[in-house]
């Protein structure tokens, strides 16, 4: 009977999820409220059957009652997020607010089949930076001066990556981490919040090419720290972003390609520079000629989605755990093994609507600052799930980053709820100019129709 409610499961969650998506390209279209309210609870509904059909399937297979107790815990962590958000900023956007449920819920599903501890420390991280970023989009709404700190961003983030860069531990040939007792912290995680506003506020305030050449300074300080510290991964988000910033900001092509030239240059001297970087290509190009060594990792990532299919294996089925660094780096690997590969392009396909939203309140906001700063963290989140995926599946060398809300990282996992929490900030204050603009047109028909009226009156008073 188990085996057949695991078999059954596979084409379930891809039916399940495949709706989802669905659900969330319609919610480009325009529709009356009542309807997109709809597809929001309906959107909810499917989140809730996903999770649940997951942890049941889960405690057929193991017989843990810990299993559903933490899945009870989850549920009231979600559903409490999604409806207390509501509650206090009734205007949110249901769409970002809905895909980073659904995408930690995915997270915490696969970490539980992968290694239960790593779930419980992933989910206790996310629940308190949940608890936080409930003040972020208010403290967006209100804090004005954001603006007007740039050298402060720019500073204290060069800081902290120098750091890292000094004090900071290896991991896989790159200095990653800063340990502070039992604690493992990922400064450079926080630090795309703070380069986004640097550049932000920079961009916002002038274009002239004197103070792109200052703002191009600090930022190619950024990755130049970066790759110092051989975090070669960051270096190349920091990077892609900044570029993508200056040119919207800027409007010139010219920036661009003269930016994508220096990249290219870099990246033929960090090849030669770095073996680890070598090792990572060789790896990419032929990676079954090093199967037993540096090839290893990515084999078995391609021979994990393979094994997959289209349908998957089943939870539990799949043998993910071979896989190495698994739960950071390939996590995305595991679920195309067990979850499939339609059920994987799905979830694909709603990392993507998370970008294009953002993209679209950066393009609907006035204020330079919030455009600049909704893009900037808009291009770090779909660059960054970009890399992820395209190592896991051999489209790129694979860069040693997180696939956002669903790798374990408690760094990663807390930069990127309050990356989705600043995006939610810049909607309401989209939302606040509308009203604004809506307001100021009314007025201004009111007084027209007043001094409409008043001339009408003036005349009728003349002929008589």
């Amino acid at each position: 009977m188990t085996n057949l409610i695991v078999e059954l499961s596979k084409f379930a969650f891809i039916i399940l999820i495949a709706l989802y998506s669905l659900l969330s390209f319609s919610a480009f279209k325009k529709r009356g409220a009542g309807e997109i309210n709809y597809v929001w609870r309906l959107q909810n509904l499917l989140m809730f059957f996903i999770h649940l059909l997951a942890y049941v399937v889960m405690y057929l297979q193991k017989g843990e009652i810990k299993l559903l107790i933490f899945y009870l815990f989850q549920l009231f962590l979600l559903q409490a997020v999604v409806v207390m958000t509501q509650v206090i900023y009734p205007q949110i956007n249901r769409l970002v607010l809905n895909n980073m449920c659904l995408l930690l819920a995915v997270g915490f599903i696969m970490l539980t089949r992968l290694s239960y501890d790593r779930a419980v420390r992933q989910f206790q991280i996310a629940a308190a930076a949940l608890i936080l970023a409930m003040v972020i989009p208010v403290l967006i709404r209100k804090c004005g001066f954001l603006k007007k700190l740039p050298w402060v961003y720019g500073i204290a983030g060069l800081l902290l990556l120098a750091a890292v860069a000094v004090f900071g531990e290896s991991s896989y040939g790159a200095k990653l981490s800063l340990k502070i007792g039992s604690f493992a912290l990922q400064p450079s995680e926080f630090v795309k919040i703070t380069f986004v506003f640097f550049v932000a506020a920079r961009l916002s305030k002038s274009t002239a090419f004197k103070d792109v050449v200052l703002t191009t300074i600090m930022a190619a300080s950024h990755v130049l720290v970066l790759v110092f510290s051989r975090d070669l991964g960051g270096a190349l988000l920091f990077f892609v972003t900044y570029l993508v910033m200056l040119y919207v900001a800027a409007k010139k092509p010219l920036y661009f390609i003269s930016g994508l030239g220096a990249g290219c240059v870099a990246a033929y001297v960090g090849y030669h520079l770095f073996s680890h970087v070598r090792v990572r290509v060789m790896a990419w190009s032929d990676p079954f000629q090093y199967i037993d060594k540096e090839g290893y990792q990515i084999t078995q990532s391609l021979f994990a989605i393979g094994t997959g299919g289209w349908f998957g294996t089943g939870l539990y089925q799949g043998e993910p755990s071979k896989i190495p660094v698994v739960v950071e780096d390939f996590i995305f690997s595991a679920i195309a093994e067990e979850f499939g590969g339609a059920f994987s392009i799905c979830l694909i396909l709603i990392c993507v609507s998370c970008f294009m939203m953002f993209v679209n309140i950066a393009m609907q906001i006035k204020n330079d600052f919030y455009k600049y700063t909704a893009l900037g963290l808009g291009t770090l989140y779909g660059f960054q799930v970009f890399l992820t995926i395209g190592g896991a599946i051999k489209f790129i060398p694979s860069t040693g980053v997180t696939l956002p809300l669903i790798s374990s990282g408690g760094s990663s996992i807390v930069v990127t709820i309050a990356m989705f929490a600043i995006i939610q900030g810049m909607y309401l204050l989209k939302e606040d100019e509308e009203l604004r603009i809506e307001k100021e047109r009314k007025r201004n028909a009111k007084a027209k129709a007043k001094k409409a009226r008043a001339l009408k009156a003036e005349k009728a008073k003349e002929r008589s």
